[in-house]
């Protein structure tokens, strides 16, 4: 029996071409040999390497890829290649930012090839159709945001997922087999981080690293929103045992080396529930009749030494986190509230701004920058502040009273309050005469019992006593900002800059509030400003005041850190940076050693250095900022989970093609009135007016309209709040 000889596979190749143009995008400034493609294509079998070999000519012959060295293939360069950060849209696919481009590039959800929202990634875009949007595909992943999620574990028999679906920028769920589940049971909320995803697997392999407790309880959902932004919320125990060994005692060699200005009538005004004091103010009459005031701050940099354990964390936290129901702060509690806090009768080490001042104008005569030793006589909360400010005298009420009691205060310290006041009002005026623009947005409080459960809501206006603090600050952070921007040559500083706003997005506010009878002069800079100050102050009492405040805050640019000084738009100042803080923002801590460096004489600091510090500290504060506004939303749904049977009167804030966003007048929670859920008609989205209408009724909803609602579902998970519509208000 003859044996058939056996023939050569000559089997076809799925989508050949399109998985080597997949190796070469993937690393396109790369060289690959067909052996190197072979392998990344698990190819082993001599026919199928040479229909690899054919393709690759062919892809060479059609201008596709090149060959820069005898059999080696790289991909035909262009400009089609663009570096960016991927923003995930809610409904799938998209937008990849570049810096310097115009216009983002939608990469589609099939083409996102495992990308994540805020991932430093490669976009290949394809060639622009006429009248259409940048379209691209993402062909690596620079950079993860993060590996690690929040979710809720769901427990199989033979493996685990972790339901990522609170984040709606998180697309996909992650495979966890057992043996990483750690301590986790069926149904807690836990921190995953994802190690490997496999190039056929739809959803990443990871492994839970900590286990946040059962979604809906107040701990576990606090938690989740730190573990969310990667924000720590407590120390390590290393960093505690060495913050507790530093000696924090006040010592005469110290004192020797530093301006001492115990003597001088020192005090501070902060909120009532602080328990970290900054700053304080320091007030004396000159023999020429000037003022000399001093802003002092706690002098951080004195424990602090670069290159330590506690420098090394507080730099990585770079803030202090605020949020509804805790500080999550940047040192440890023995230097935030103990050696580094201005407490009442105790000395303390603290860098200072200090000025000779003009009663009569409040202009400055004189300044100086340098260590000092302080001892403040007296602590005042705002509401107290606010007591003597508003009735020029000595008695302090008891409804206000840190103790309680009405008590009295000493003449001194009542005409030291008065006369700071009354300089900061003339600051303030100066400043709004020359651009600054003036936000003063109400913020939401609550009132919480000892579970940490919403008894009430209030808000927080700033009023005489908050203004005085903050021009005083403001005049500290200008005028060290200034002392340094202005030497020659450059000396490398750490500013908080702000560019001026977007065209476009006044250009939509100015639309928004035209609806409302309000104007915008887009003129010119002046006009501007001009004209949003006094949108702002027209709009105030009204029931539309916070959507306008929050419009137009959003029209700004975000103020960052940077080492390329711009000015600071939104307060009128050419120059300006954060010196007043320490204690809560690394920044400050930074502006610290600079200054005193060039105080002594030192040479400019690297600018490399300081500018990935200042990206690092601008980045840790949107963290931050996320994370206290999403604390906030919490508390809210909590707080609207006890008032279901009630109904609200609200405004519409905003109105989009699935439903109206509605914000409760009396205590600021925002929910939302989905399309499908309001009965009496088949409602529209109509862009242009910003409303939607009935098709049958023609009735017309739109942005601004008091209605009344009623709440439907208060998810404390999602921390999402949907109300019923009852109706509108005429």
């Amino acid at each position: 029996m003859t044996r058939k000889k056996r023939r050569r596979s000559s089997a076809k190749i799925n989508n050949l071409t399109e998985r080597i143009m997949r190796i070469l995008k993937e690393d396109h400034h790369k060289t690959f040999n067909y052996k190197q493609i072979c392998a990344k294509l698990d190819i082993t079998d001599t026919s199928s390497r040479n229909m690899v070999i054919k393709r690759l000519g062919q892809l060479k012959a059609k201008g596709q890829i090149i060959e820069p060295e005898r059999g080696k293939y790289q991909l035909t360069p262009n400009r089609n290649y663009h570096i960016g950060i991927l923003d995930v849209s809610g409904k799938g696919g998209g937008y990849v930012m570049v810096e310097n481009m115009e216009q983002d590039i939608y990469v589609p959800p099939h083409h996102l090839n495992k990308a994540l929202h805020g991932d430093e990634v490669e976009v290949y875009v394809y060639k622009q159709r006429r009248s259409r949007k940048h379209e691209g595909e993402i062909v690596k992943i620079i950079q993860r945001k993060t590996e690690e999620f929040v979710g809720v574990i769901e427990i199989q028999k033979k493996f685990a997922f972790v339901h990522t679906s609170e984040s709606n920028k998180m697309y996909t769920d992650v495979f966890v087999p057992l043996k990483k589940i750690g301590k986790a049971t069926h149904g807690d909320k836990v921190l995953v981080k994802l190690e490997d995803w496999p190039d056929k697997a739809e959803s990443p392999f990871g492994k839970v690293t900590k286990v946040l407790g059962k979604p809906g309880e107040h701990n576990t959902e606090i938690h989740s929103i730190l573990a969310q932004y990667g924000l720590p919320y407590e120390f390590p125990k290393e960093v505690e045992d060495y913050a507790n060994k530093i000696d924090t005692s006040i010592k005469k060699e110290e004192i020797a080396k530093r301006r001492d200005m115990r003597d001088i009538l020192t005090f501070t005004i902060d909120p009532k529930d602080a328990k970290d004091f900054d700053d304080a103010l320091s007030f004396q009459k000159l023999e020429n009749g000037n003022y000399e005031i001093g802003i002092h701050i706690a002098d951080v940099s004195h424990y602090l030494v670069p290159g330590t354990l506690l420098d090394d964390e507080a730099y990585e936290r770079a803030t202090s986190v605020y949020l509804v129901d805790r500080v999550v702060p940047m040192l440890p509690e023995i230097l935030s509230n103990g050696a580094c806090s201005l407490r009442p009768h105790e000395e303390k080490y603290t860098f200072s701004a200090v000025f000779e001042m003009d009663p009569a104008s409040a202009k400055i005569h004189n300044q100086w920058f340098g260590r000092t030793v302080t001892y403040s006589d007296a602590r005042f909360a705002y509401e107290e502040a606010q007591a003597i400010i508003e009735s020029k005298s000595n008695q302090i009420p008891a409804e206000v009273s840190l103790t309680g009691k009405t008590y009295t205060v000493d003449d001194a310290l009542v005409e030291a309050t008065l006369e700071l006041d009354r300089l900061a009002k003339l600051m303030r005026k100066q400043r709004m005469k020359d651009g600054a623009i003036s936000f003063d947005k109400v913020e939401v409080k609550f009132n919480l019992d000892k579970d940490a459960n919403p008894t009430g809501v209030f808000f927080k206006t700033s009023k005489d006593a908050n203004k005085l603090i903050e021009e005083f600050m403001l005049l500290a952070n200008r005028k060290v900002s200034e002392f340094i921007g202005k030497k020659t040559p450059k000396h490398t500083f750490v500013y908080r800059i702000h560019d001026e706003p977007d065209d476009e997005k006044l250009a939509a506010l100015e639309k928004v509030v035209s609806n409302f009878g309000y104007k915008l002069n887009l003129k010119d800079k002046k006009s501007i400003t001009s004209s949003l100050n006094n949108l702002l102050v027209d709009v105030q009492g009204k029931k539309e005041q916070n959507m306008v405040d929050t419009l137009a805050v959003r029209t700004m640019s975000k103020a960052v850190y940077s080492t390329e000084n711009i000015g600071h738009y939104g307060l009128a100042f050419d120059y300006y940076s954060h010196f007043t803080s320490p204690i809560r923002r690394y920044p400050d801590v930074m502006v610290h050693r600079l200054l005193q460096h060039y105080l002594d004489g030192g040479k400019s600091a690297s600018e490399e250095e300081y500018e990935e510090k200042c990206k690092h500290s601008s980045a840790m504060e949107q963290l931050a900022t996320n994370s206290e506004r999403d604390s906030i939303k919490y508390m809210q749904v909590k707080f609207m989970q006890d008032h279901k049977d009630e109904e609200f009167l609200g405004v519409i804030s905003g109105v989009t093609e699935w439903g109206i966003y509605v914000e409760i007048i009396s205590n600021k929670c925002e929910g939302m009135v989905r399309l499908r859920d309001i009965k009496d008609d088949h409602y529209e989205f109509d862009q242009d007016t910003y409303s939607i209408i009935g098709q049958h009724t023609k009735n017309q909803i739109t942005l601004g309209d008091e209605v009344v609602v009623k709440v439907k579902e208060a998810d404390l998970v999602k921390k999402h709040l949907d109300f019923h519509l009852i109706g509108v208000k005429e």
